[in-house]
């Protein structure tokens, strides 16, 4: 079992110099379509193996385990070919697999067995939609997930068109276009997903919510599935929310913070006492950036308790509250009941009314940490947002010890990025360098390849403004100043504007300028 010690990619090159075996670096690229359709995809997925190509008679086949004699003795029975093993990592492997086997099959097996183009807006046949797990139109939404979530991606969109359904995954913050079905496919595909998250599926005039839980992967984690319902001039759209269980094990220093910032941050959040808020808009990583802090806190020494809405990651050593309106858990009473219960860290997953706002810095008046997460379009709106819910700015500024604003912007794929000149003329516009932070400059762009599957993106990064309070902003505060007074203080005091730092973060490579200013308003 591999504990984070070395990589899969170190295992697998370490197993194929041991065996003599050839190592490779998978991407899409290099899977030939006739190879992989030697082996079914049920057959592949349960010995973890992908076919290549075939060579000189014989089927080039991706394992983790060129060692596994029985399994590699099955599949060359079922192939009806001699099979020469290569090694890839298993991860590589699955995240292909996940890629590669795509969900036109499924679309044009439905279509076979419904006998043909369903016309749209004809009620989909029960024995299809409440049907096993063989049913065609199961196979077809199973594999749209399936293949979302090995793309990593965050949303799913199933959308009505004039003539086709179309989906598109969310990715790195990005829509794109996956596939289309014909428009016949609607209908059924909306009931499968209404029935799997328990809406009706006779009501069609009217917007639903739903959730569901799916395994990825039989030994992976489960995944919450939030289901939108949205009805449209062209029948009913539904949109999936992907939330995974687990928290992807990414440290503190890793989300984007400059050195400079993650020390200031570090404080704030080191005090037995106060409130750390983390802004932005949805989408933008306050969640992971408030459990990647809670990661850092959690130990047996703190009682850590938490109240959101939804409990997006699962963590260990904390106890969670999953808000619950229609049985009177709210984030305000839930907030008031972890109180009593002799917390330490308390983590309220958003400050959306009064009560909450008031009942939250109570809390980190009265010897309790509280992180909290707050919309607002910067790290100054915080304090006036505070102040428009209800709570008075001396409390406000009494309790809160930082604010962090945020937002995602798209890495640049590093196999294929390439340089560019900046243009110098709006970069002085802007401000940069900002000081003596400029360092060494290498503005890049994105091209596309193989590795990030032709977008010249992989990943994303936070891009921050941290503003600690200091006896300026407190004096601001006071007085109901606004938020770009408090701003323009907290500059003064040394913060770093969001737009600056990733800026910073494009002269150093990380990202495109264009990504930036997509992402950031100043």
């Amino acid at each position: 079992m591999l504990r984070g010690l070395v990589s899969e990619e170190d295992v697998a090159k370490a197993v194929a110099a041991a065996g003599g075996f050839e190592y490779v670096k998978l991407r899409e690229g290099l899977v030939d379509p006739a190879a992989l359709r030697i082996l079914g995809e049920k057959v592949l997925r349960r010995y973890a193996a992908l076919p290549l190509r075939v060579e000189d008679d014989g089927l080039v086949l991706a394992v983790s385990d060129p060692t596994d004699v029985l399994a590699l003795d099955d599949l060359e029975a079922l192939a009806d070919l001699p099979i020469k093993p290569v090694v890839a990592a298993a991860g590589e492997i699955r995240h292909l697999q996940d890629r590669v086997f795509g969900i036109r099959e499924e679309v044009h097996e439905f279509l076979e067995g419904s006998g043909g183009r369903p016309a749209a807006g004809e009620p989909a046949a029960l024995s299809v939609v409440r049907g096993d797990g063989d049913a065609p139109v199961v196979r077809l939404v199973n594999s749209v997930i399936r293949r979302a979530l090995g793309e990593g991606a965050s949303d799913v969109h199933f959308e009505p068109r004039e003539e086709e359904l179309v989906v598109r995954y969310r990715v790195d913050g990005v829509l794109r276009r996956v596939t289309t079905a014909p428009l016949g496919l609607r209908d059924s595909v909306v009931s499968r997903l209404k029935i799997l998250a328990g809406m009706d599926i006779a009501e069609r005039r009217l917007p639903q919510d739903g959730r569901f839980t799916v395994l990825a992967r039989p030994e992976g984690p489960p995944v919450d599935v939030r289901v939108a319902s949205l009805p449209s001039v062209r029948g009913e759209k539904v949109v999936l929310r992907l939330l995974a269980h687990d928290l992807a094990r990414v440290r503190l220093g890793e989300l984007g913070l400059s050195p400079g910032m993650l020390a200031r941050y570090r404080r704030a959040f080191s005090r037995p006492y106060g409130a750390v808020v983390v802004t932005g808009p949805t989408g933008s990583g306050k969640s992971t950036t408030l459990y990647t802090t809670l990661e850092e806190l959690n130990d047996e020494e703190r009682n850590i308790v938490t109240v959101e809405d939804p409990v997006e990651y699962r963590m260990e050593g904390a106890t969670q509250l999953q808000v619950n309106p229609i049985a009177g858990l709210t984030f305000a009473s839930g907030l008031r009941h972890i109180l009593r219960g002799d917390p330490d860290v308390v983590m309220v997953g958003e400050i959306r009314d009064r009560e909450t706002a008031e009942i939250s810095v109570e809390a980190a008046l009265t010897g309790h940490l509280v992180l909290a997460t707050l919309h607002t379009n910067d790290a100054a709106g915080a304090i006036p947002r505070l102040t428009n819910m209800g709570v008075d700015p001396y409390l406000t500024t009494s309790a809160v010890g930082c604010v962090v604003a945020q937002r995602l912007v798209r890495r640049l794929c590093e196999a294929c990025k390439v340089p560019v000149t900046a243009d110098e003329r709006l970069l002085g516009e802007m401000g940069f360098p900002f000081g003596s932070e400029e360092g060494e400059r290498a503005f890049f762009a994105p091209k596309g390849c193989e590795a990030c599957g032709g977008e010249g993106y992989r990943g994303r990064i936070g891009i921050y403004e941290l503003m600690p309070m200091n006896e300026e902003i407190v004096a601001l505060s006071l007085e109901r100043q606004s938020a770009d007074e408090i701003s323009r203080a907290a500059v003064r005091g040394g913060m770093v504007r969001m737009r600056a730092d990733g800026l910073l973060k494009a002269a150093r490579g990380i990202t495109p300028i264009a990504e930036v200013l997509r992402t950031t308003v100043s």
